[in-house]
C-alpha cells in the first residue's frame, strides 16, 4: 500500500481542465518530482491532494484511505502537510507565531515547543529571527519559514511547491540540503520544482506532466538520461 496514490484524477478551475486523469503514487519514505513546464498541472495536483480544490473524476487515497472529499483542515490533520508556491506567510505576525499557526492541531504546549525548538536546530537563521515579522524577512528566510511552519503539524508526508523560486544559487543549494535532511530523517516528500536538474538528482523517482497529463514516469536517474527530458526541462540536446 503506497503512502499517497492518485487515481484517474481530474481536476477543473471552472470549464478549464486542469488535470486530465493523473494517476501517481509516493511511498513511504521517498522523494517524488513532479516536473513540467508553466501550466502542466503540478501545482494543481498538489492543491488536490490537499483539498484545496476537488477533482470531479478519481480518487485521492492517503494511507489507503480516500481523503478527496475532505475539508483541508482533515487532510492536515491526517498528516499531510504543504509548502505553498509563494511561501503565503503570514507577513504581520512575527517569525514565532506563523510556527505556532503550523502547530494550530496540537493541544499540548510541551509538543510544540519541542517542534519549535527542532524548526530552529534546522533553521539557526530562523531562531536569530523569531521576534521579526515574517513580512520583513528575505526570500530564503520567508522559504525557511513556509518550510518550518508545515513540519510544526509534523507531517507524514510534505507536499513542496517550488521551494527554489526566486532564490539565489546559494540558497536553492541550502534549500535542497534541508530536503535531503528531512528525507534522511524519515520525511516523505511530494516536490514540484522549476529546476529539474536538482529534482531529479535528489529524488527517487519522478512524472513529468504536459497540459494536465502525465507523459513519462520513472526512476529520477532515468527520467534525466531521457533525451525527451534533457531537451525540454534540462537545455541539453
Amino acid at each position: 500500500m503506497s503512502l499517497l496514490e492518485l487515481r484517474d484524477v481530474h481536476t477543473y478551475y471552472g470549464h478549464i481542465h486542469a488535470l486530465k486523469g493523473i494517476s501517481l503514487r509516493v511511498e513511504e519514505g521517498e522523494i517524488v518530482t513532479l516536473i513540467g513546464s508553466n501550466g502542466a498541472g503540478k501545482s494543481t495536483t498538489l492543491r488536490t491532494i490537499s483539498g484545496l480544490v476537488k477533482p470531479r473524476q478519481g480518487e485521492v487515497r492517503f494511507q489507503g484511505k480516500p481523503i478527496h472529499r475532505l475539508p483541508a483542515h482533515q487532510i492536515v490533520a491526517l498528516g499531510v502537510g504543504h509548502v505553498p508556491e509563494g511561501r503565503k506567510i503570514f507577513p504581520r505576525l512575527t517569525v514565532e507565531e506563523n510556527l505556532e499557526i503550523g502547530a494550530y492541531l496540537e493541544n499540548d504546549r510541551k509538543v510544540v515547543q519541542k517542534r519549535k525548538e527542532e524548526v530552529f536546530a534546522l533553521f539557526p537563521r530562523l531562531y536569530e529571527r523569531r521576534a521579526q515579522k515574517g513580512g520583513t524577512l528575505s526570500g530564503g528566510e520567508q522559504q525557511m519559514l513556509a518550510i518550518g511552519r508545515a513540519l510544526m503539524q509534523n507531517p507524514r508526508i510534505l507536499l513542496m511547491d517550488e521551494p527554489s523560486m526566486g532564490l539565489a544559487p546559494v540558497l536553492v543549494d541550502f534549500i535542497f540540503e534541508i530536503i535531503q535532511r528531512l528525507n534522511r530523517e524519515g520525511r516523505t516528500i511530494l516536490l514540484v520544482e522549476q529546476n529539474a536538474r536538482l529534482a531529479l538528482q535528489i529524488a527517487h523517482r519522478g512524472y513529468v506532466l504536459a497540459t494536465g497529463e502525465i507523459t513519462l514516469e520513472g526512476p529520477a536517474r532515468d527520467l534525466a538520461q531521457n533525451p525527451e527530458v534533457q531537451k525540454a526541462y534540462l537545455g541539453e540536446g
